[in-house]
């Protein structure tokens, strides 16, 4: 075809010239050419009148998303072809950055020219509603949909008749290497009437009722005049366990339903369907769904007080406080460090880019020099609690490290509200004196160490030195009475028994408030649960964020109860960072285990290759994408065995 475009040339079409011609229409209009469109990057659109024809093409980035060219009178055409490939693509384009291509250069100017026609404003109207821009395209280079515009149209009954075929031969079709595609069929299924209907036919144990309707039956149960049976205008549904899970999972997990409750998902059934036992079947099928409903119960677990010590700074629980401005001298998070004995705490301006090696000196000169070395140490999960420097550091000192269960803050309950406690301190200092957190931090950790505590009935200052700081508001007179010698001990001794009690009553009075808002909840090893999933746990934690994500994740099965209120789970390997213990608040009994949760994963693309050299031979390597994964979640295997596992997949070696 391209000799009969030469000049001089004799026009002679020949049925070689017909074959080439329809193959290159075929290869116009189907992948690869044609590409699927992208709504979150740009589209180009080129377009082109010619006498009575206009064309247009929608593109992206180079490649083609769709054709158009239909008729039109000769008046106004370049700009009817703007017009018409805005309003056939309206779907891509509205919303979306768009280029007009056209080789009528006064085009480039019809939003600024002043004078138009009745038919151009009202044209103008509809294209100032995208967000586009007109660009000049030379007719030579537009060669596009300057060919779509030059069609050739003839009457329908001239026409040949053509059978559009959804898929062809599979050698027909074959697709260039490293082009990819992707075939959809539509499948129509009988509705659910239908299938009831069936089922009634197929059902024995409805044929004595379909045979003939007793005076009692007939009441309820009726007859249509195509032998269907009803009750009380309600289709009867047989006793087949895997048709009316079929009709459950349509009313409770379909788009158009969204996992009801089980009253509202009775109310909207029994309106078309009846069975015995239905509206127990449903409640029974709810209460299964537990990935998605929010859980209204009360939480799992009884409180778990912590033994009472024996002596002050035996037991310390420290935290973090992060995310705060940043000061002058860089510090943006505060080390706090409390007693559980006597609340008493330690305040300390850290930055986070401090190592290990830093909290280790500081901790030697803000704790250890005070108050020695405590028997215990209490914690979350953070970097620094679980660092090899910190557990060698510990050890060497004779301090047990126990650090909190997954996720569960509570854990360490104490040093938690004394968080709350100083960020409302901090707050306060900055909205009224305008100092920055590291220069009022001395005075917060006195002010804290100075108040009043419900649980000892004294201030922490007063448990752990004896009497109460001086303050302006609280003085000593000269001439106080003052305690020295034997006397000095037994008051001491007499204090800590105080506080000892004092905190025995405290936490007998907090455990039964506490207990009033929860449930007990055991399970045993082998039950399989599911793990709440908060937003504290990030999406590099589960894969899952924001407000919309599932609720639970599992379900995992229970391999060992530890303590009263906490278990380990059996964790998948992608889950393998995550630490495997969990408060039974974090957990939620699944109540139906598929018979196999396992499937078959096979390999689907190669993504990247690569060599490494060993002394004796170099091993090659191939990131792998598989079957129900992502790009994201591609592992590297060795080629020996993906040639083994799965021959074929790797492409052959040449000699």
């Amino acid at each position: 075809m391209t000799s009969l475009t030469k000049k001089n040339a004799k026009y002679l079409w020949s049925s070689n010239c017909e074959e080439a011609f329809q193959t290159l229409k075929k290869l116009l209009t189907s992948a690869p050419v044609l590409a699927r469109p992208d709504v979150t990057k740009p589209f180009d659109v080129y377009c082109d009148a010619s006498g009575n024809r206009l064309g247009c093409v929608l593109m992206q980035e180079g490649r083609v998303i769709a054709y158009a060219s239909p008729n039109y009178p000769t008046h106004d055409l370049e700009l009817a072809a703007v017009v018409h490939a805005l309003m056939i693509w309206r779907h891509y384009l509205l919303g979306n950055t768009c280029h007009i291509y056209t080789d009528h250069k006064s085009l480039k100017y019809i939003l600024t020219q002043p004078e138009l026609n009745m038919r151009q404003r009202r044209w103008l109207e509809l294209i100032k509603d995208y967000d586009l821009e007109i660009h000049y395209h030379p007719g030579k280079a537009n060669v596009v949909a300057d060919a779509l515009s030059r069609k050739a149209h003839c009457n329908f009954i001239e026409a040949r008749p053509t059978v559009r075929v959804l898929c062809c031969e599979i050698d027909e079709n074959e697709m260039p290497t490293g082009q990819h595609a992707e075939l959809y069929s539509l499948i129509i299924e009988p509705t659910i009437k239908d299938l009831v209907i069936a089922a009634q036919k197929q059902d024995k144990g409805m044929a004595h009722i379909r045979e003939g309707i007793s005076d009692k039956q007939k009441a309820y149960f009726t007859l249509d005049e195509q032998g269907v049976l009803w009750f009380k205008n309600r289709l009867v549904v047989p006793k087949d366990m895997e048709l009316r899970k079929k009709i459950l999972d349509e009313a409770h997990t379909s788009l158009f339903t969204m996992h009801p409750g089980s009253n509202k998902m009775y109310q909207d059934l029994k309106q078309k369907f009846w069975w015995t036992r239905m509206k127990r079947e449903i409640a029974k099928y709810v209460s299964e769904c537990d990935r998605i409903k929010a859980d209204h119960l009360k939480p799992a677990g009884m409180l778990q007080p912590l033994a009472v010590l024996a002596w002050k700074w035996e037991d310390v629980h420290m935290d973090f406080i992060v995310g705060l401005p940043r000061t002058q001298k860089g510090y943006d998070s505060i080390w706090v460090i409390i007693d559980r004995f006597t609340k008493s705490a330690h305040f300390i301006p850290v930055k986070t880019i401090y190592h290990a090696k830093t909290y280790a000196e500081l901790y030697i000169a803000r704790i250890v020099s005070l108050h020695g070395v405590p028997l215990t140490i209490t914690s979350d999960r953070g970097s620094l609690f679980v660092s090899r420097f910190w557990e060698q550091l510990q050890h060497a000192l004779g301090t047990k490290l126990i650090r909190s269960s997954a996720y569960h803050p509570q854990t360490s309950g104490q040093v938690e509200r004394v968080n709350q406690i100083l960020e409302d301190m901090l707050r306060a200092c900055a909205m009224t004196y305008s100092t920055k957190c590291d220069e009022c931090l001395p005075l917060a950790e006195f002010a804290y160490n100075n108040s009043y505590q419900k649980s000892l009935e004294m201030a922490p200052f007063e448990a752990l030195y004896g009497k109460r700081c001086r303050t302006p508001l609280n003085w000593s007179e000269p001439g106080e009475r003052v305690t020295f010698g034997p006397d000095l001990v037994t008051q001491a001794e007499a204090q800590v028994k105080m506080i000892h009690n004092n905190l025995k009553r405290a936490q007998s009075r907090q455990k039964s408030y506490s207990d009033k808002r929860r449930r007990p909840l055991v399970f045993e090893e082998g039950d399989h649960v599911y793990l709440r999933v908060s937003p504290m746990k990030g999406v590099h934690r589960f894969g899952v964020k924001g407000k919309l994500a599932p609720r639970y994740v599992g379900p995992f099965k229970i391999t060992e109860r530890c303590g009263s209120v906490a278990y380990r789970l059996e964790l998948p390997p992608h889950l393998a960072a995550v630490h495997d213990v969990f408060h039974v608040s974090q957990l939620k009994k699944c109540l139906r285990i598929e018979p196999d949760l396992t499937y078959e994963e096979h390999p689907i693309k190669i993504l990247d290759r690569k060599q490494r050299a060993t002394r004796r031979r170099a091993i090659n390597f191939y990131k792998v994408q598989w079957s129900n994964h992502s790009e994201e979640e591609a592992t590297w295997e060795q080629e020996e065995f993906l040639r083994t596992k799965y021959p074929g997949f790797l492409p052959s070696t040449s000699n």
